[in-house]
């Protein structure tokens, strides 16, 4: 019974108690070290487990989240919770308590999670530093001469917010302490005669006796009353610009009188913000730093620079004298003529007059030096490609014209579009020698800059194109591929650079039926053709094709000569036609007065050759004439021969060929392209009639069944799509809600078997059934042709001549036609030779006879 207990607890997967001594309450003191045990407890296993868990007590969670507590096991079972020491519980600053969630597990999968309340217990702890004396032994500095008053603030804080007593240590010296923490000196210092050093020791007590020591050191600082005096008398000082960086200017010296009988400890400054001069703090020598450019702003306008020298006797708090010197800048030939832009691009037309103004250099150019006799310069040393069509009227204004007219035409000047110049603007005075420019040397040269200048002679559009032919002449074959290209166009033009033409087709080149049989190609010139050609329609095409430049065109006529091919297939009617013969008929008779007639867009009437390809079986078969005429009739060429077994087919179909050959050679129809028509006729013979039987004309009704659809009805089927979707929809939603309550109050160990509780019902798809009688009297169509005009394939009745337009899906009614055509034959009394014919043959004839009579009618037996 046990054991059963035991595994449907495992299978239920119930929660059993495992943690032993859970849930519970523990405390533990503040600041506790890491490995600090706070609680030991037990795990108690299933008995069909092993002597282990599955998952180890673990801390699911902590409330408040925190990582300060860990299990760690103890053997046999026994785990206890310690400090981890990654949060240091501080009573006053942390929470106080923290709720412990353990799990386990054991290994046949029962679990247990209970909680363990830990307490944080206070504990009382020395008074601590605040501030500098927390983290480093202070230093106070206090200047000579200063009276008593505080000069420390010392701040101390107890963990438990306890009141505190401060204490001063050795008590002989100048200094105390008051209960607040103040430090008080009691005596004006000396510093020639005083200590210049002090150690304090100042301990803080809480009530019960816990203190904490921080040593204080107090340092006495002399003072000085004495200010400096400048020694140096010179006040203005002249240099050139560019100078390079630690040049010396001058130097400042002074003296402090605190520092007589020893070298003075002074230090010099320039008071104002300076980016031209430094002084050296301990020396006082004034040097360059910076660039010093004349030409640039504020230099330009000011070319004196004003400088506050300061001197101190110490680096901060010190007695201090100033002193006001002044440097001229002096301006020195340091920069060429400069130009903005440095490149110049202009146009100008072909053919433009000698002597046209292109461009005024000295509107671009500058030289910035600011004295009138270093801004000087000139324009000189045209040169480049093409320079001798350009020259400069004047050195001073740099005045740039052109010297003659460009024609690109011209051999000479074919290919060049651009001509590219170069002159050189040139400094009038000798340059100074400078850092700034490095690669000058001594000799008597002079600053330049050079401008480059790119002159494009524009193309004018002078000629017009000129086609290679006035006019050009193609002929095609009228059975050329559509998308062929049937001949090309070309035509130039002088202007240079040469100039894309583009070609066109302006007019021309369309029939009745197509408005563009052509097409050209505008880049290449290339003709083609668009549609197929048809001679019998049109045997000339002329166009216009144009060529254009952009802004001048040209024309010329093209002509299109279609050439005849014989292309076209004659075409017969009747191209099909079916009937009945006689077994006594007579040789040479024209059976049942049937003749074709043929016709040939591309061919003459004489051209026709008649011949039967397959089906004429003894050849009782032939047409008259065979060749040499649009209209030939079939003759019956030898009689039919049954009792002696020569003849055994008593149903004929013939495959007639027409070609459009007969004119040609036989050498000839081996070059030529020969066409082939075709029709096909089928006959049967009757065998003669032995016994007279009276029959009566009757009737077949028809009866067809069909869907019928009105386009004028579209609502019909929307509605009858739309009702199916709702009403399936609503069956599922019953269904959904009748296997959800099966599912709910029927146990799955109740089914008996897994045949489904719900058969759904089956989709129909509704339908309309419109009924349609038809009834046909006497009227059967046993034949069938194609019509010659529209090729549309219709059907006729042998006797009466009567038509209809043959359905797509609607066989030939040969079977029906035999009926009616028998029953006309025992009225007329041949009847008794079709019942004698048959009486002779065999039982195996017999048999195959009537399958192929029977099967016929029961088809049709099947479509009423």
């Amino acid at each position: 019974m046990l054991l059963l207990l035991i595994l449907l607890g495992v299978v239920s997967g119930r929660r059993a108690r495992l943690l032993q001594g859970l849930p519970a309450i523990s405390a533990v003191e503040e600041n506790a070290a890491a490995g600090v045990t706070v609680y030991t407890f037990n795990v108690t296993v299933s008995p069909l487990s092993s002597d282990d868990v599955a998952v180890l007590p673990t801390i699911l969670n902590s409330n408040p989240l925190a990582e300060a507590f860990v299990i760690e096991p103890k053997g046999n079972l026994e785990y206890r919770v310690v400090t981890t020491g990654n949060l240091v519980l501080d009573y006053e600053t942390m929470p106080n308590r923290f709720d412990l969630q353990i799990f386990v597990e054991d290994t046949t999968g029962r679990t247990d999670l209970n909680i363990l309340t830990v307490q944080v217990t206070d504990k009382n702890e020395s008074p601590v530093f605040q501030g500098n004396m927390a983290i480093q032994t202070l230093t106070i500095y206090v200047l000579e001469g200063t009276p008593p008053a505080r000069i420390y603030q010392v701040k101390a804080a107890d963990p438990e917010n306890a009141k505190l007593k401060y204490s001063l240590l050795p008590a002989s010296m100048p200094f105390s302490v008051f209960e607040n923490g103040a430090i008080f000196s009691r005596k004006e210092f000396d510093y020639e005669k005083d200590p210049h050093c002090y150690f304090l020791n100042i301990t803080v007590t809480d009530p019960d006796g816990l203190n904490s020591t921080k040593t204080v050191n107090i340092k006495i600082i002399n003072i000085n009353d004495e200010r400096p005096y400048f020694t140096t008398k010179q006040r203005i000082y002249r240099i050139p610009e560019e100078q390079s960086p630690g040049t010396f200017v001058a130097n400042v010296t002074a003296k402090d009188p605190d520092d007589e009988g020893s070298p003075s400890r002074l230090f010099y400054s320039i008071q104002s913000s300076e980016r031209y001069f430094s002084i050296d703090p301990s020396t006082g020598v004034l040097l360059v730093i910076g660039r010093i450019d004349r030409d640039d702003l504020p230099l330009q306008l000011h070319p004196n620079i004003s400088l506050i020298v300061r001197v101190e006797d110490s680096p901060s708090s010190g007695h201090a004298s100033e002193m006001e010197i002044t440097i001229i800048i002096d301006d020195i030939n340091d920069n060429p003529p400069e130009c903005n832009p440095s490149t110049f691009r202009k146009e100008a037309n072909e053919n433009t007059a000698a002597g046209t103004f292109l461009l005024e250099l000295r509107n671009y150019c500058k030289d910035i030096d600011v004295d009138p006799s270093n801004n000087q310069f000139d324009f000189t040393g045209l040169s480049g490609f093409g320079s001798n069509n350009f020259a400069l009227e004047s050195t001073v204004s740099g005045r740039l014209v052109m010297t003659e007219s460009i024609d690109l035409e011209n051999p000479a000047n074919q290919g060049v579009e651009v001509y590219s110049l170069t002159v050189r603007v040139q400094d009038t005075a000798s340059p100074n020698y400078s850092s700034k420019y490095p690669f000058y040397t001594s000799f008597d040269i002079f600053l330049c800059y050079i401008i480059h200048i790119y002159i494009r002679i524009k193309p004018v559009n002078e000629f017009f194109p000129v086609f290679s032919n006035l006019s050009y002449v193609f002929n095609v074959p009228e059975i050329a591929k559509v998308g062929s290209t049937i001949g090309r166009v070309s035509a130039r033009d002088k202007d240079w650079p040469p100039s894309g033409i583009t070609y066109s087709i302006v007019a021309g080149g369309g029939t009745r039926n197509y408005a563009n049989i052509f097409w050209i190609s505008p880049t290449k010139g290339h003709l083609k053709i668009l549609s197929r050609l048809d001679y019998e329609t049109a045997q000339k095409h002329i166009l216009t094709v144009q060529a254009s430049d952009q802004e001048k065109t040209a024309t010329a006529s093209v002509i299109v000569n279609v050439l005849e091919v014989n292309d076209e297939e004659p075409v017969c009617s009747p191209n099909f036609y079916s009937f009945q013969i006689p077994v006594s008929l007579a040789v040479g008779t024209n059976i049942n007065g049937f003749r074709i007639e043929c016709q040939d867009r591309d061919s003459e009437p004489r051209s026709f050759r008649y011949f039967i390809n397959e089906g004429n079986v003894n050849n009782h078969f032939t047409f008259s004439p065979s060749a040499g005429s649009n209209t030939s009739r079939l003759i019956l060429a030898s009689r039919f021969d049954y009792e002696s077994g020569l003849d055994t087919n008593w149903i004929y179909r013939l495959c007639v060929y027409i070609t459009d050959d007969n004119l040609l050679s036989a050498r000839d129809k081996t070059a030529h392209l020969v066409k082939t028509g075709t029709v096909t006729l089928s006959l049967r013979v009757i065998p003669n009639p032995t016994t007279l039987i009276t029959t009566t004309p009757g009737f077949t009704l028809v009866t067809k069944r069909e869907n019928l659809y009105s386009g004028s009805a579209w609502y019909v089927p929307f509605v009858i799509t739309l009702g199916s979707l709702l009403f399936l929809g609503l069956l599922g939603y019953l269904g959904f809600l009748l296997a959800t309550w099966v599912r709910t109050h029927c146990p799955p160990a109740g089914r008996a078997h897994g045949k489904p509780l719900i058969n759904a019902p089956e989709k129909k798809k509704p339908e309309k059934d419109v009924v349609v009688t038809m009834t046909k009297l006497n009227t059967v169509f046993d034949g069938q042709a194609r019509d010659p005009v529209t090729g549309r394939m219709y059907e006729f009745n042998t006797q009466s001549g009567a038509r209809r337009w043959k359905k797509s899906n609607e066989p030939l009614q040969l079977e029906l036609a035999l009926q009616a055509t028998s029953s006309a034959m025992d009225d007329s009394g041949q009847g008794t030779e079709r019942a004698e014919a048959p009486s002779k043959k065999g039982p195996s004839e017999k048999g195959k006879e009537l399958s192929a009579e029977t099967k016929p009618a029961s088809k049709l037996t099947g479509g009423q």
